[in-house]
């Protein structure tokens, strides 16, 4: 498949003139787990332009019942098991990865991206990155999440914009302390809800 083959295909599901707005964004995904993983696949299957992952974490066995890894995998680093797995998906996206924990002494990592998905487990970590890009980089959309974990019905899981450029996606209720456990399908279900997210803001369909 050439790349010109690959950005025919995409023109002709999306339209060349949406298509062209999705090569022209970069979106970074922060955090590699249950929700980033799949994130960045639904990404890069819409042909988007740049995707920049941060994790620092490896594959462990652990992950396999819900992030997007094989047994091939176990004992990479996240970052390069998701771009290994991406060049095999859409191989002319351009990925971009840092290993390392993303914190407040580093979130210039992110100053280029257009739009930044928190797809952390750790509350602290999400508290810090979405108010540290609001506080730095006001500019830039957050599509967070919250609330994912346990067997619930999947149709409580949508998106809720909080504020002009940040968005909500969960049912802001079942957290993982509760619940004891996440399960594949409805944290797949919060991730495809932050994709299209991402790429609703690119196309400029806005929620008011």
């Amino acid at each position: 498949m050439t790349k010109e083959e690959w950005l025919l295909a995409l023109e002709q599901r999306h339209g060349a003139k949406l298509q062209q707005k999705f090569l022209s964004s970069c979106v970074a995904v922060c955090g590699l787990g249950g929700l980033g993983s799949n994130v960045a696949i639904s990404l890069a299957r819409a042909g988007m332009g740049t995707l920049l992952l941060i994790d620092f974490d490896r594959v462990d066995i652990s992950n396999l019942h819900r992030q997007q890894y094989k047994v091939s995998q176990l004992g990479m680093c996240k970052t390069d098991a998701m771009k290994q797995t991406l060049a095999e998906i859409n191989p002319y996206c351009n990925v971009i990865t840092h290993t390392v924990k993303l914190t407040e002494g580093n979130l210039s990592l992110i100053a280029d991206c257009d739009i930044v998905c928190e797809c952390f487990d750790d509350a602290e970590c999400k508290s810090m990155l979405v108010n540290g890009i609001a506080e730095r980089y006001p500019e830039k959309y957050i599509v967070a999440s919250s609330g994912m974990s346990g067997l619930h019905t999947g149709n409580t899981i949508m998106t809720r914009k909080l504020g002009k450029r940040l968005y909500i996606c969960g049912d802001g209720m079942n957290d993982v302390a509760d619940d004891g456990t996440l399960f594949a399908p409805r944290v797949m279900l919060c991730a495809a809800h932050q994709a299209n997210t991402a790429l609703r803001i690119i196309a400029g369909k806005l929620e008011v």
